[in-house]
């Protein structure tokens, strides 16, 4: 019996190491970050550049912009006694970095918005997460939502609209050793839908959220 309970206890401390890993890496400040990636590596030649390595400026700038500076925000917030954790686990301590988070996101749009090298899918992505952060942020007064779904959702919907819309069935990736390398929409999108399953039964393992709120953000996610 004791030996059954160690492996439990285990097995439950590797899935829970395991979903905080997804977690981290699908954290949802770096959607947008990868979204940019994913565009650039499809087709360089929307944002003006010859090659993924040509637009490293750009990715850092929506790095910084997008992901960093608003979690350094928070990560003060956290040494000031604003939040009690960096995870924003109560919903009433989430109203300061929605806002913080919201400036910088219009902040980049703005910039980008009038940048004729930025294709106007990129920038469509850019107004898709603003609106879906200022929904968050409604919802967050009566009940918390999960933004790691949110943007799951976004960047699954990025892919609808690529494949259905834009009508890039197919993607040359520039990968150095395999020369026109070609990639199906449908098998990357078949592959976001994976890791968005993933990322939502991590959030539920973790009780970071309920089936409602996770569900909710995937909704918020692709309406945004």
């Amino acid at each position: 019996m004791a030996g059954f309970c160690l492996a439990t206890f285990e097995e439950n401390s590797t899935i829970r190491s395991l979903s905080t890993i997804v977690s981290i890496l699908a954290h949802p400040l770096l959607v947008l970050t990868y979204m940019l990636i994913i565009l650039m590596s499809i087709n360089p030649f929307l944002f003006g550049y010859r090659n993924l390595e040509s637009g490293f400026n750009l990715i850092l700038i929506v790095f910084f912009s997008t992901f960093f500076i608003p979690a350094v925000a928070v990560l003060l917030m956290k040494m000031l006694g604003l939040v009690d954790d960096v995870t924003l686990t109560a919903k009433q301590q989430r109203t300061g970095p929605y806002i913080i988070t919201g400036v910088f996101y219009l902040w980049m749009f703005r910039t980008l918005v009038s940048n004729p090298n930025i294709p106007d899918a990129f920038k469509i992505f850019i107004l898709g997460a603003v609106i879906s952060l200022f929904l968050a942020f409604v919802i967050n007064i009566f009940s918390k939502i999960s933004m790691h779904t949110t943007g799951m959702g976004g960047l699954i919907g990025m892919l609808l609209i690529c494949l259905f819309y834009y009508q890039f069935p197919n993607f040359w990736l520039n990968i150095p050793g395999a020369e026109n390398f070609q990639l199906d929409t449908r098998y990357l999108l078949m592959g976001v839908l994976v890791l968005s399953g993933l990322v939502g039964t991590s959030r539920l393992f973790l009780k970071a959220h309920s089936t409602d709120q996770v569900f909710g953000g995937y909704f918020i996610g692709l309406i945004g």
